[in-house]
């Protein structure tokens, strides 16, 4: 039997990464990715601190034929990334029992992409913190590693409270902080000792 090559790929699954300044792609501008999926064929995640300049919740109700329940009105519809924008996720707390149709990413943590779970978020009968985005972060084989090995991302453990509790403009801060990391001593120039 021929030993198997160790894999080098650390996997990132269910983890957070947080755009470096100076990182040169504006859509990823300050931006928090919470990684859904990541293997050596590649990774998806879902940017979970940019809300939509176009799109509204209860406009994409309405688009999709769902009554929504009061106080959806100021919930937002992120930007996920730039890959497949017409096509929604929802990410949101694990629920007791799971839904068939969802996506286990963390113990805590798990991503729909079906309209039955819309359906119940309208309703006020969904999980208890959700965030709905259209799109998504991808990378094929080696290139999120690439990146990283660019220093273009940190990576920090997900934590829901940056990702449901807090408002879009504070979660950037809050996961370097989650690392110990000040924003005002990052610089967007690397350099060599």
């Amino acid at each position: 039997m021929t030993p198997q090559p160790h894999s080098t790929v650390e996997h990132l699954t269910g983890r957070m990464l947080i755009a470096m300044p100076g990182m040169g792609d504006p859509r990823f501008d300050h931006s928090v990715v919470f990684l859904c999926d990541h293997s050596e064929q590649g990774a998806m995640g879902v940017i979970v601190n940019k809300p939509s300049d176009e799109v509204t919740l209860p406009n994409l109700l309405e688009q999709l034929d769902i009554p929504a329940a009061p106080g959806l009105a100021d919930r937002p519809v992120h930007f996920g990334g730039p890959v497949e924008m017409g096509r929604g996720f929802v990410l949101h707390a694990a629920e007791d029992p799971p839904r068939d149709s969802a996506m286990q990413v963390s113990d805590s943590l798990h991503m729909t992409g079906t309209l039955d779970l819309l359906e119940d978020v309208a309703r006020g009968r969904g999980p208890a913190k959700w965030l709905m985005a259209l799109g998504y972060a991808g990378w094929g084989a080696s290139q999120l590693e690439n990146e990283l090995a660019m220093n273009a991302w940190l990576v920090c453990d997900a934590a829901p409270r940056i990702i449901f509790d807090l408002p879009d403009a504070e979660k950037w801060e809050a996961a370097l902080e989650s690392l110990g990391v000040s924003a005002l001593m990052l610089s967007a120039e690397g350099g060599t000792a």
